[in-house]
């Protein structure tokens, strides 16, 4: 921190220099910008031209200053990208330029832009990106395969246990079985895998075939390799023949029907599965729990229920084995709700009103739960009714019409007016009943709509509050519907804040319920909302521009509203361009920059403007390159220059080469995926480059079987430009025509060798670094060839269950000979390997040429019995094929398990043999004990 101090300063003094003209007056400067950092960083990484990446363990405390300078001094603002205010760093402070975030969480990673401007020249911007590493404490869930998923886990059953982990970087697993550590072919019945359905690095055991010995505690360790402090975490799963997925059932009665006011208990517990399960409930929907609701355990307790906590309730048991279980219960409480009512006149005449000798209907409707508790009373002037022949009660099927009851008055009489009361409650109580009174008299007439006058036709500006009014007669009084979805008993409807979309018709009706059932009566009121601000485009536009080139901007009026004293106003920054305003003919206004200087890069805006506020077109007027676009197409752009790297042509084209200022050259960076730090070059340009022109570069000395990330950025006399990111995997070479062929077994695609399927067992890639030989220590090779014990190699493995006299036989790729060098009689290649046959128990080593035909013959070329000693040795054959050819190597399983037979560095060249090996080492086939197989 005293560094920082000290550095902040100097900046500090350096920037008030720079300020100071030769008469000792203040000079007007432009803003410059440094980012510094303090806190609690794990690594700050620079990058020479661009930005630097500043990591940080999630919890810890991020603060950056922003160290600016110029006259007068610059404002600066933080922002998480690089647009406006609106993207401002959430959960942050900001004080005196430094952006300071406590607790920071993983979501509030990415790059941070500090911006300085003070009026002179254009904003001064940098970044830093920010990377937030976490490691959170990994999962074992364990699964079945899918045919056998009901089943519970016994023997000859195949169970996969699968670990998950969120990190930033990627995580790496490892897994034990007790205390012992599994990897990749250390044990026959195990296998580990990535799966490719799976993101990220999903590590996946599995277990072929349960054994006795499979029944044990697993571990997986979930490990960042200790960046940012971050230490490992693990997770454990005892398996055993007992292991099963859970199950639960309900002790409760679906649907449960309770009163408002009791308290509920929901009773889950587990049936079976082993591990025990944990229980927990939920709403569907993701909706939480009420707030009073108490959970133990299995069992969730609603005190003073009411109708808002009824619903559907699902118990989840999960115990990490299978698929989590699920039930669900439905509580019902009891309540009534939404009672209304509505009256029919007779039918069978044209009149609505109500009269003497007539048919009148009342009608009831309330929403009960549960329905079939629902029953109804009526009442006259507070005097119950019972049906008869001239006053019919009826009760709607509850599928039709739920919750409605129908009084029919026939031949209405003076006697018959009066007060008319449905009562709707529920048999088992618990809840009030609801009364709803309906007065029938000779006033009573159907309801009539108007608009007051002067209000049909409405006009208001954006963001005002208006009141749409509907005027409604008659007796009873019914709802009005707005065409919006919205109910109104006065008429009104309130619409505040309104805006340019809110315009247009709006209806007004009368509604069937509290009211006559007639035809509705409808009214409409017309809203214009006035637009308010000019709306323009384009909103934002970059454009890239050469120094010295004439370039024209235009900003269009899309719509105004009032379209009259439109004014347009032109600046870059803050200086001020133009002025002017619209004639009744134009739409848009234009600016012309006849010679562009460095100057005149920056930020135009077009402001348009009338009483109610401005639209304005923004323009980013840059010298940048676009971005070169990689050519993914190239043919051989892998090749193979030496036993242990690779290479690689780098081509690309660049988009509008001619747009801006001829590109001087383009920085190359270059990094090994598994690693952070980046090698940067230049690669010079001669001469203007043209569109659609193919650019290369050479890529050496790239490391197999590595992947890395390629990122090329173009220079120009600005600056740099835009850069494009690809990523260079290796993959091993297949030659067309053979000339040469060399593996040495360090990439996992083997150089394309493949395993016979015919076989019975299969060859072993392994190095000496990770290769268990506890058990048979006198056997195999303790290094590869070239004496690495991080070097691979493949080899047989003897252990159980192999058994004497099995075959495990490793297949080369396909070859062609050589075309431009081949006649009728065959070609002379030089196949050679090396061997290591080390052990008492020691098989054969096999190899036959391998030919396509109508026919597929494999001729014994090489072969060597027995026990070779500890050492490396070699084996050089002539092969001498007259079609497509393969290479079989064939490994024999001995008498022991201490037999293994490993082989590496194979290579195949074109002409004969030189310097072969003595023949005490090698047994030439062809002379000893030539024969001949045909494969089908």
């Amino acid at each position: 921190m005293d560094n920082l101090l000290v550095f902040s300063r100097l900046w500090a003094v350096r920037g008030v220099l720079c300020s100071v003209g030769e008469d000792g007056e203040l000079v007007d400067t432009p803003p410059t910008v440094r980012i510094v950092h303090s806190g609690q960083a794990c690594n700050v990484e620079e990058e020479r031209y661009s930005e630097r990446v500043y990591t940080i363990r999630e919890g810890e405390t991020l603060e950056l200053q922003c160290l600016v300078t110029g006259h007068p001094r610059p404002q600066i603002r933080w922002t998480k990208t690089a647009g406006g205010a609106s993207d401002r760093p959430g959960d942050s402070t900001l004080h005196n330029g430094t952006l300071k975030i406590s607790n920071i969480s993983r979501h509030q990673g990415g790059r941070y832009y500090c911006k300085a401007e003070n009026g002179l020249g254009s904003p001064a911007i940098r970044s830093i990106r920010v990377d937030v590493y976490y490691l959170d404490d990994p999962v074992i869930t364990v699964h079945q395969s899918v045919g056998e998923s009901k089943e519970q886990f016994y023997f000859e059953r195949t169970v996969f246990l699968r670990c998950v982990a969120n990190s930033n970087p990627p995580v790496h697993y490892s897994w034990r079985r007790g205390r012992e550590a599994l990897t990749q072919g250390s044990d026959a019945g195990v296998e580990i895998y990535e799966p490719f359905f799976t993101q990220g690095e999903t590590k996946i055991l599995k277990l072929k075939n349960l054994r006795p010995q499979d029944y044990a505690g697993y571990t997986c360790i979930s490990s960042v390799r200790s960046v940012c402090g971050i230490a490992d975490k693990s997770a454990h799963f005892s398996l055993n023949n007992r292991t099963a997925p859970p199950s639960i059932k309900l002790l409760l009665d679906d649907p449960l029907v309770v009163n408002p006011g009791e308290t509920v208990s929901l009773v889950c517990v587990a049936s079976a599965g082993d591990p025990p399960p944990s229980l927990q409930w939920v709403r569907p929907g993701g909706e939480g729990l009420p707030k009073r609701s108490v959970v133990n355990g299995g069992t969730l307790t609603l005190p003073v229920v009411t109708v808002e906590d009824g619903g559907a309730y699902s118990c989840v048991a999960s115990n990490n084995v299978g698929n989590a279980a699920k039930k669900s219960a439905n509580i019902l409480v009891r309540g009534l709700r939404k009672g209304r009512f509505w009256i029919t006149p007779d039918p069978y005449h044209n009149d609505d009103n109500i009269q003497i000798g007539r048919e009148v209907k009342i009608s009831c409707q309330v929403r009960p739960r549960p329905p079939e508790e629902l029953q109804f009373g009526w009442l006259k002037n507070g005097r119950p009714i019972r049906s008869s022949e001239r006053m019919v009660i009826t009760h709607t099927d509850s599928e039709v019409t739920p919750g409605t009851t129908n009084l029919d008055i026939i031949d209405l009489k003076f006697t018959d007016f009066g007060t008319y009361t449905c009562v709707a409650s529920l048999r088992n109580g618990g809840t009030p009943e609801i009364s709803i009174d309906v007065n029938i008299s000779s006033t009573t007439v159907p309801p009539e709509l108007s608009v007051p006058r002067g209000r049909s036709h409405l006009i208001a500006q954006e963001g005002d509050t208006v009141d749409l009014q509907c005027l409604v007669s008659g007796k009873p009084k019914p709802i009005i519907l707005w065409s919006r979805q919205t109910e109104s008993y006065d008429g009104v409807l309130r619409v505040s804040n309104v805006t340019r979309e809110m315009s247009g018709t709006y209806r007004c009706q009368t509604s069937q319920y509290n009211g006559f059932n007639v035809k509705p009566r409808e009214a409409l009121i017309h809203l214009v909302v006035q637009c308010g601000p000019p709306v323009v485009e384009p909103a934002f536009t970059e454009i890239r521009q050469a120094l010295g080139r004439a370039f024209s901007l235009s900003c269009r009026l899309l719509r105004a509203h009032p379209a009259r004293l439109l004014r347009y106003e032109w600046k870059l920054g803050s200086r001020l361009l133009t002025v002017g305003q619209f004639a009744d003919d134009r739409d848009d206004t234009s600016y012309l920059v006849k010679a562009l200087n460095r100057e005149g890069y920056g930020e135009y805006t077009c402001d348009i403007t009338n009483e109610a506020g401005a639209g304005r077109c923004t323009f980013l007027v840059t010298g940048k390159a676009y971005a070169p676009e990689f050519y993914y197409d190239t043919y051989s752009a892998l090749w193979q220059n030496k036993p242990r790297v690779y290479g690689f042509k780098l081509q690309w084209t660049q988009m509008e080469p001619n747009a801006v200022d001829r590109i001087l050259a383009y920085r190359l960076g270059i990094r090994q995926m598994s690693q952070s730090r980046w090698w940067e070059q230049e690669i010079a340009m001669e001469g203007s480059i043209q569109k659609g022109e193919l650019l290369t570069y050479n890529l050496t000395e790239l490391v197999k079987p590595e992947s890395y990330l390629v990122r090329l950025t173009p220079i120009t006399r600005y600056g740099e430009g835009d850069t494009t990111e690809r990523i260079i995997t290796y993959s091993a070479p297949v030659n067309p025509h053979l000339r040469e062929f060399q593996c040495g077994f360090e990439d996992e695609a083997v150089c394309l060798f493949s395993q016979d399927k015919t076989d019975d067992f299969e060859w072993t890639r392994h190095s000496a670094a990770t290769r268990d030989t506890k058990y048979t220590p006198n056997t195999g090779p303790s290094t590869d060839r070239t004496g690495s014990k991080q070097g691979f190699y493949m080899y047989i493995e003897t252990s159980r269950p192999r058994l004497e006299g099995d075959k495990a036989r490793l297949l080369s790729p396909i070859f062609n000979t050589n075309s431009k060098t081949s006649s009728s009689s065959s070609v002379t290649y030089c196949f050679s390997f090396y061997y290591h046959m080390y052990g008492k128990h020691i098989g054969s080593l096999n190899v036959f040429l391998r030919q396509k035909g109508p026919t597929v013959t494999d001729t014994s070329v090489w072969t060597l019995v027995g026990n070779q000693g500890d050492r490396w040795r070699q084996a050089k054959v002539n092969i001498h094929p007259a079609a497509a050819f393969q290479i079989v190597m064939e490994g024999v399983r001995g008498a022991g398990i201490e037999g293994d037979i490993a082989i590496d560095d194979v290579t195949i060249e074109e002409g004969e043999c030189k310097d072969p090996p003595p023949n005490s080492e090698w047994i030439l086939n062809s002379v000893l004990k030539t024969h001949h197989t045909q494969v089908p």
